[in-house]
């Protein structure tokens, strides 16, 4: 055909433009490779990722005074904010709460972590009505945080829920925060969130206190936490000597009612019938059982329960705290204390009512919990009801007048271990087990619980 060009002629031509058109893309590839940032390149600095800025973040409820008529909120800005501010009112159907609303200065204290300066300010709301609802927000008058709400607590016994979880401590962002979720989606009405200590793992790097705040998010400015700190919080000083790390007292405004020199780790707190304890086991343990022997001498409340880090009884080989538990466990039984909340084993172990070393009936319900990833291998005693390993677990506890009910639920939400206690007057509490059918979580076991 006229003007036609040979097939051998056309195939070989075709061939060529393939192979410069692949050897383009594999030149192209390689320069790429060459100038594109490596995939560790692309993580967001910490100094970036938790910087302060003039919007306030880390924003936690607390107590300092009574849950009855007072509600504590801190939280933190840059340092362009030397003055903050909270405004309050009475919760309404609609926004016309706005017209109503009052200010409250805050008190600003200047800090320095290892990402940077920064401001935290905090405040405490006064003069507030029993069981009523109402909203706040802080900021510095051009730069607000959302509102917010909170419910003081009831003059009455009324019934109540709170949770409580132990270590957080690793991936705290990761794989902390479904379980925190999880906790208030099962209990959204939950009065406080007791933590156990160990809420993060470096106490002085400030991006592990971020990624707790945001795991947690807006459940914190709403549902006051109750925090104890355990030996992650504690580091060495200068001097060689373990102190309470600086990022402990500037993000909580907590009670000031333990014994001197322990402000904001050693206190406790009223709050419709139930005495909530907070213990700081790493230090000064003697004058701790002393003070606490003292304060259950005379106690109004129907129920006590006592949170601190390390346990009465270990979960875990090597870690038995023989001198607290000689300390601490007569007043337990002295005062017939009802539920013990622990951390420090990553692992669960709970135990029946127990007065001796052993199992047997009246006194105290001890629990070791983990809510973070870090888990050990349980060493099996005889005062383990219930046991766990490899299982990151947040407890929903309701106190319903005579009746303290307990769950502890796996991070998918699975029941794990219940019990009720009913009070009695003058005797030890009756304790039900509830123990669900499933086997307990070990490590290459599988084995039904000791559940009666």
């Amino acid at each position: 055909m006229k003007g036609s060009v040979p097939w051998g002629r056309t195939m070989t031509g075709m061939r060529l433009r393939v192979w410069m058109a692949a050897g383009f893309c594999v030149l192209a590839g390689v320069a790429w490779m060459r100038t594109a940032p490596a995939a560790k390149d692309n993580k967001i600095p910490a100094k970036i990722l938790h910087a302060p800025s003039a919007q306030p973040d880390r924003i936690i409820l607390t107590w300092a005074g009574d849950p009855k008529t007072t509600q504590a909120v801190t939280w933190r800005t840059d340092v362009s904010v030397e003055k903050a501010a909270a405004e309050i009112a009475v919760a309404e159907d609609g926004p016309l709460f706005r017209k109503k609303k009052r200010e409250v200065r805050a008190k600003t204290e200047a800090y320095t972590s290892d990402l940077g300066p920064a401001h935290y300010h905090s405040v405490q709301f006064e003069g507030l009505t029993p069981g009523t609802k109402y909203v706040y927000r802080v900021g510095d008058g051009e730069n607000w945080s959302e509102w917010a709400q909170f419910t003081t607590a009831s003059e009455k016994a009324e019934p109540f829920a709170f949770a409580y979880v132990g270590d957080a401590q690793n991936d705290i962002f990761e794989m902390w925060s479904r379980v925190v979720r999880s906790a208030y989606a099962d209990a959204p009405k939950l009065k406080f969130l007791i933590h156990a200590g160990d809420l993060i793992n470096n106490a002085d790097r400030d991006e592990q206190w971020g990624e707790w705040h945001k795991a947690a998010g807006w459940i914190n400015m709403s549902v006051p936490s109750l925090p104890v700190p355990g030996n992650h919080e504690y580091g060495k000083q200068s001097n060689g000597e373990r102190a309470l790390n600086r990022n402990w007292r500037p993000q909580f405004t907590l009670p000031g009612n333990g014994i001197a020199g322990l402000e904001e780790t050693n206190y406790y707190v009223d709050i419709q019938g139930v005495r909530v304890v907070a213990l700081n086991t790493n230090t000064q343990q003697k004058e701790q059982a002393e003070w606490l022997d003292k304060l259950l001498e005379n106690n109004p409340n129907k129920w006590t329960v006592v949170t601190h880090h390390h346990p009465i009884f270990s979960t875990a080989k090597g870690r038995d705290n023989k001198e607290l538990r000689e300390l601490l466990k007569p007043v337990y039984d002295k005062h017939r204390v009802d539920l013990v909340l622990t951390g420090h084993d990553h692992s669960y172990g709970r135990s029946n009512v127990v007065s001796g070393e052993n199992r047997r009936e009246g006194g105290t319900v001890y629990v070791v919990s983990v809510s973070g990833p870090k888990m050990y291998e349980v060493t099996p005693a005889e005062w383990m009801q219930r046991k766990g390993e490899d299982t990151q677990l947040y407890q929903i506890i309701r106190v319903e007048g005579d009746r303290l009910v307990y769950e502890s639920r796996t991070a998918r939400g699975e029941l794990y271990d219940a019990f009720e206690l009913r009070k009695r007057r003058n005797a030890a509490n009756v304790m039900v087990n509830r123990i669900p059918a499933r086997p307990e979580n070990r490590r290459g076991v599988s084995e039904p619980s000791g559940g009666e």
